[in-house]
C-alpha cells in the first residue's frame, strides 16, 4: 500500500473514531431521553455537503474540516456552525431540545466525554483480557551508561530504586515516565544498594524525541527488546526478528536505547554486526541503516526497554490496569501543565500537539507499528478529548454545561439568556479554539524544522 495512502486511512481510523465515538454519546443520550435529532454529521462543521436521511435524521458531511457535530431540534445556540437553522418542520414540543429541563440537556452534553472516556477505558481493558498485562520490569538497574545522568548520580548496576520524585516503591514505568517530564532538573532518587538506602539525586538529560523535548535516566531495568520490524525495512531485510533481545553492536555492548541510536546515527548507513538473543542464543545480524531524508539513520524497527512478556489477568486486574493506564496519562497530563504554570516547563518544550502534530505522531506509529500500534494512540486521544471537552470554554461541552448553569442562577432572578447572547457566547468560544489550533500548529511547524 503507497504510503500517503496508509498515512490517510490512519488519520481516518484514529480521529473519525475518537470524534465520532464522542457525537455518537450525544446522540445517544438525546435519543434515550426522545429528543428529535435533526443532523448527525459524521465529519466536518458547517453547511451540509452530501449525506442521506434516515427518520427525521440527516446523516452527512459538512464542508468545514473541524471535528464533527449533532444538531438537536430546538437547539438554535450553535446554528451558524451546524448548517443554519432548523428545518420549518412541525416538532412536537415533547421532542424539543430547548423545552427539556437542564438535568437532560446535561446529561445530553455529558454524553459525548462519557463515550470517549469509555472508549479509553476499553481499549486497555480488552486488550489486558485477551493477551494480559504486561509483566513490568523490577527497578533494578541492569545497565548504566557512562557519563550519563545515573553514572553521575552515582547510581551502579544492581541497585535497586526505592523511591522516585517522592513516590516510594515506583514501577520502572512510573520513574521512566517521570523521568521523562523532568529534563535537567534535579530529582530526589533512593536506591537501595547491599542492603542500605541511599538518598541521591538525578538530573535527567535532555534530549529530542519525536520532536519533543524529553528526560533521560541513562540506565536501563533490562535487556532492549525489538518491536516488529516494518516491511521493506533494513531490519526486515536483515532478518531481525519481533522479541530479538539487542546485546551488542560491532561488539559494544548495548546498554541503553538511546546508545542503541546513537550507533545506528553515526553508521551512516555503513552496515554494522547487530549480536541479538533469540530463544537464548546469541545471534548475528548485519544490517544497514537508511537516511530517511532528513539525516536521520533508521534501521525501521522499534525498540523497547519494557519487557514483552503478558501475565494473565483476571476481569477484576483488567479493569484495575486499564484505570491505572488512564490515571497515568491524566497524571503525566496534570503534572507536564503545572510545570508551564510555574515556569519549570517552556511552552515550546511542552509537548503540546494540534492537527499537524497529531497527524505527524499518527504517520510515524503506523510506519513503525502497523495499525495494530495505532489502537494504544486511540485510546489516549479518546481520553484527551473527552477530557479537554469538559473544559469551561464555550462551544465545548464544558462550556456549554457553564451556560446551562448560569441559566439556572439567571433564572432564581426571574430573567433568561437570550439566544442572540447564547449565540455570542458559541462563537467567542469558537475565536478561542482557533487561536487555540492556530498556536498549536505554529508550534509543531516549529518542530519540523
Amino acid at each position: 500500500m503507497p504510503d500517503t495512502l496508509l498515512v490517510i486511512l490512519a488519520v481516518i481510523f484514529v480521529l473519525g473514531i475518537a470524534i465520532n465515538i464522542h457525537e455518537f454519546g450525544h446522540f445517544l443520550v438525546a435519543k434515550l431521553f426522545g429528543m428529535r435529532v435533526e443532523a448527525y454529521s459524521f465529519f466536518g462543521l458547517g453547511p451540509r455537503i452530501w449525506g442521506f436521511k434516515v427518520g427525521h435524521t440527516d446523516y452527512r458531511i459538512s464542508a468545514i474540516p473541524l471535528g464533527a457535530y449533532v444538531k438537536l431540534y430546538g437547539d438554535e445556540a450553535t446554528a451558524p456552525l451546524e448548517g443554519g437553522d432548523s428545518t420549518d418542520e412541525k416538532v412536537p414540543d415533547s421532542e424539543l431540545y430547548e423545552l427539556r429541563p437542564r438535568w437532560q440537556k446535561f446529561l445530553v452534553m455529558l454524553g459525548g466525554p462519557f463515550m470517549n472516556i469509555v472508549l479509553a477505558l476499553s481499549i486497555p481493558f480488552v486488550g489486558a483480557l485477551m493477551y494480559g498485562v504486561p509483566s513490568m520490569p523490577s527497578p533494578v538497574v541492569a545497565s548504566v551508561k557512562d557519563g550519563g545522568a545515573a553514572a553521575q548520580a552515582g547510581i551502579r548496576v544492581g541497585d535497586r530504586i526505592v523511591g522516585f520524585d517522592g513516590k516510594e516503591n515506583p514501577t520502572w514505568g512510573r520513574i521512566e515516565n517521570d523521568s521523562k517530564i523532568s529534563p535537567e532538573r534535579a530529582v530526589p532518587i533512593i536506591v537501595e544498594r547491599n542492603g542500605q538506602r541511599m538518598d541521591l539525586s538525578i538530573t535527567p538529560s535532555r534530549e529530542e524525541f519525536k520532536g519533543n523535548v524529553v528526560g533521560s535516566l541513562d540506565m536501563d531495568p533490562t535487556e532492549l527488546v525489538i518491536l516488529s520490524p516494518q516491511p521493506d525495512s533494513p531490519a526486515a531485510a536483515a532478518g531481525i526478528q519481533k522479541g530479538d533481545k539487542a546485546l551488542s553492536i560491532n561488539g559494544v555492548t548495548v546498554t541503553g536505547i538511546k546508545s542503541f541510536r546513537d550507533v545506528v546515527q553515526e553508521s551512516k548507513g555503513e552496515p554494522v554486526k547487530l549480536t541479538v538473543i533469540r530463544n537464548n542464543q546469541p545471534t548475528d545480524v548485519t544490517v544497514a541503516a537508511k537516511d530517511d531524508g532528513k539525516g536521520n539513520y533508521l534501521i525501521g524497527a522499534g525498540i523497547t526497554n519494557q519487557s514483552q512478556d503478558k501475565e494473565k489477568a483476571s476481569i477484576g486486574q483488567s479493569a484495575a490496569f486499564a484505570v491505572d493506564a488512564n490515571l497515568e496519562v491524566l497524571r503525566l497530563t496534570g503534572r507536564v501543565f503545572g510545570q508551564l504554570f510555574t515556569g519549570q516547563r517552556a511552552v515550546k518544550d511542552a509537548g503540546l500537539s494540534g492537527p499537524v502534530g497529531i497527524v505527524s505522531l499518527i504517520a510515524q506509529i503506523v510506519r513503525e507499528a502497523g495499525f495494530a500500534g495505532l489502537v494504544s494512540v486511540l485510546a489516549v486521544i479518546s481520553l484527551n478529548l473527552g477530557v479537554f471537552n469538559l473544559l469551561p470554554i464555550p462551544l465545548l461541552d464544558g462550556g456549554q454545561i457553564l451556560v446551562l448553569a448560569i441559566e439556572k442562577v439567571m433564572s432564581w432572578f426571574g430573567r433568561t439568556l437570550s439566544m442572540a447572547w447564547k449565540e455570542r457566547i458559541q462563537l467567542t468560544g469558537l475565536a478561542v479554539i482557533l487561536l487555540l489550533i492556530v498556536f498549536v500548529t505554529f508550534l509543531d511547524i516549529s518542530k519540523l524544522f
